[in-house]
């Protein structure tokens, strides 16, 4: 019994240190985005924190274009960027998890 504990644990602490590797290499995962006409373009890091945002002239014309521009953009962008984010970290936890009779919530 003690034995399959500590294998539990040993797996769980393996798990641990995958998510934080793929924590890691997402941070140099690129997300682009960009408006549909391409007068913004933004760049995120699967882990959503904004690398980039390039602003064509024309949209420093007008400050509520712009804005309603940024929403728009970041909001795909972090919705792209939180796919696969999920995606991977998904995938380490359901690989990395021990066989725990009753918790099959990865299956």
């Amino acid at each position: 019994m003690f034995g399959d504990l500590m294998g539990m644990m040993g797996k769980l602490k393996e798990a641990q240190q995958k998510m934080e590797e793929t924590k890691k290499r997402l941070d140099t995962v690129l997300v682009d985005e960009q408006s549909s006409d391409g007068l913004l373009k933004v760049t995120l890091t699967a882990n959503r924190k904004i690398k980039s945002i390039t602003v064509a002239d024309e949209l420093l014309q007008d400050k509520e274009q712009l804005e309603d521009y940024l929403v728009l953009t970041l909001n795909k962008a972090i919705e792209k960027a939180t796919s696969v984010h999920e995606a991977e970290m998904g995938a380490v936890a359901k690989d990395g998890m021990p066989d725990i009779p009753g918790l099959d919530m990865f299956k």
